[in-house]
C-alpha cells in the first residue's frame, strides 16, 4: 500500500469508530485510515453488550469512568436524535431485594449524587412495583436518564459521518495486523495483506489490547484475560413482564454488575450476563476453546490470584453457565413469578479485564502514549456508553503529543 496516513486507528469497534470521527470531525484536511480484522465493524465487545446506555450511577467520583460515563452519555444522546441511531432513555430501576443491601444501595445512590446522574431518586416497594409491576424489592432507586441504544448501529454511523468529511480516508474491514514497526518516523503497521504507513498511530484493540502494545514495544505488565457473558432472552409471551431495564444491587466484591433484565431496543429483552472465565478471547459459545488464549490466560499469575480471591462466586457462575434452573433461581430475586417457560437461551458476549499481576482488575479506562503512538489498555464498560468523551480524550491526547495544532 503505497499511501502515507495522517493517523492509523486499529480497531473497529465503538471506541475506534468514536475516536476515528472525534478525529475527522476536529481535521478535516487530515487523512485517516481505520483498521479492522473482521468483516463488519463493531464484532465483537461492542456488538454482543447489553445496549445500555449508563447513566454513571455505580462508578467512583471523579474517576475517569464517572466523568467520561456522564459526558459520554450526553454526547452519545446528541449524537443519536442528530443522525436518528435508534435508542430510547427510558430509564432503569435498581432493586434492593434484601434488607442486607440497603447499604449497598445507599453507597450507589450517593455514587449518583457526586456524579451528578440527573434525576435519581430512591423509591418505595410500592413505587417499584409501578414502575415495574412484576419485580419484588424492599427499596430502590429510579434512574430516568438511563436508555438503551443500538450500538452497532451508533458504530457504524460514526464511521458514515466521518468518512464523509474527507474522501481520501479510509475504511480497511478484513485486515488483522500482526506486526507493528517503525521506520523513518513512520509506524509501519503490518497486517497479513498489506502494510499502512502512517505518521501516528492509535490502538483500540479491546480484547487483544495487550497483544498489540507489546506488538508495538510497550511493556505492558498486566494481561487482557476474556469473561465470557451468557443471556437468556424472555420468550414472546412473557416480554410484557420487563418494562424496561431492571438491575440488582452489585456486590462491591465482585467486578461485574450482575443479572439483570434489560429491554432491547428491538423489543426483546434479555436477562444476564453471567461471568465466567473464556477460554478464547473472541469464543461466544460455551464450548469455544482456543490453545494460544487458554495458556496465555493460565500461565499469568493475575488471573490465579483473580480465581482465588473470586472462588465461591466463579463456582457459582459456572454452574448457572451450564444449568438453566440456577440461572432462572437468580433471575427470580428481581422476578419470583418468573417460570421456566419464559425463559430460552439467548447470545454471549465477551468482556476484556486487564489484570494486574495481583489480580486486581484495573477498573478505570486507561490510555496511554508511547513512541508517537496512544494505545486504549482498558475500556471497560460503561466504554461504549462514553466512546465520544474517549475520543474526545484520545484526540487532545493526539493534538499534545503528536503535535497536530489545533
Amino acid at each position: 500500500m503505497d499511501d502515507t496516513y495522517d493517523i492509523a486507528i486499529v480497531g473497529g469497534g465503538i471506541v475506534g469508530a468514536a475516536t476515528f470521527y472525534q478525529l475527522q470531525k476536529k481535521f478535516s484536511n487530515r487523512k485517516l485510515v481505520l483498521i479492522e480484522k473482521e468483516d463488519l465493524l463493531a464484532k465483537h465487545q461492542t456488538g454482543n453488550n447489553s445496549g445500555v446506555i449508563h447513566s454513571g450511577l455505580y462508578y467512583t467520583p471523579g474517576s475517569n469512568k464517572a466523568r467520561n460515563c456522564v459526558r459520554g452519555r450526553h454526547e452519545l444522546v446528541d449524537f443519536s436524535k442528530k443522525y436518528k441511531v435508534n435508542h430510547d432513555v427510558c430509564g432503569k430501576v435498581v432493586v434492593a431485594t434484601d434488607v442486607k443491601e440497603i447499604k449497598f444501595l445507599d453507597q450507589i445512590y450517593q455514587n449518583g449524587i457526586a456524579n451528578n446522574t440527573e434525576g435519581i431518586e430512591r423509591i418505595s416497594p410500592s413505587q417499584i412495583k409501578e414502575i415495574e409491576p412484576y419485580v419484588k424489592g424492599v427499596s430502590g432507586i429510579w434512574v430516568p436518564c438511563t436508555g438503551i441504544i443500538d450500538y452497532v448501529e451508533a458504530t457504524q454511523k460514526m464511521i458514515e459521518v466521518a468518512c464523509a468529511v474527507n474522501k481520501n480516508s479510509k475504511i480497511l474491514l478484513s485486515h488483522e495486523v500482526v506486526k507493528i514497526e517503525n521506520s523513518d518516523g513512520l509506524k509501519l503497521i503490518k497486517t497479513k495483506d498489506v502494510t499502512v504507513r502512517s505518521k501516528y498511530l492509535i490502538v483500540c484493540g479491546g480484547l487483544q489490547a495487550d497483544r498489540l502494545a507489546k506488538s508495538d514495544g510497550i511493556p505492558l505488565k498486566e494481561k487482557v484475560v476474556g469473561f465470557r457473558g451468557d443471556y437468556y432472552e424472555l420468550e414472546d409471551h412473557a416480554k410484557q413482564m420487563v418494562k424496561n431495564l431492571i438491575y440488582p444491587v452489585p456486590d462491591p466484591a465482585f467486578p461485574f454488575l450482575g443479572v439483570h433484565f434489560t429491554r432491547m431496543v428491538n423489543g426483546d429483552v434479555e436477562c444476564g450476563p453471567n461471568a465466567v472465565f473464556s477460554f478464547k478471547r473472541e469464543g461466544y459459545n460455551k464450548t469455544d476453546f482456543s490453545w494460544n488464549d487458554t495458556l496465555d490466560a493460565l500461565i499469568y499469575s493475575g488471573t490465579w490470584q483473580l480465581f482465588f480471591k473470586n472462588a465461591s462466586y466463579g463456582i457459582n457462575e459456572y454452574r448457572r453457565a451450564f444449568s438453566k434452573k440456577l440461572f432462572l433461581k437468580t433471575l427470580q430475586k428481581l422476578i419470583p413469578s418468573l417460570k421456566m417457560s419464559d425463559i430460552k437461551p439467548g447470545r454471549a458476549g465477551v468482556r476484556a479485564l486487564l489484570l494486574g499481576q495481583n489480580g486486581e482488575t484495573k477498573d478505570d479506562f486507561r490510555i496511554e502514549y508511547s513512541q508517537n503512538s496512544i494505545h486504549v489498555l482498558n475500556a471497560p464498560s460503561p466504554a461504549a456508553t462514553a466512546c465520544l468523551a474517549i475520543g474526545n480524550d484520545i484526540r487532545e491526547m493526539a493534538i499534545k503529543k503528536f503535535d497536530l495544532g489545533n
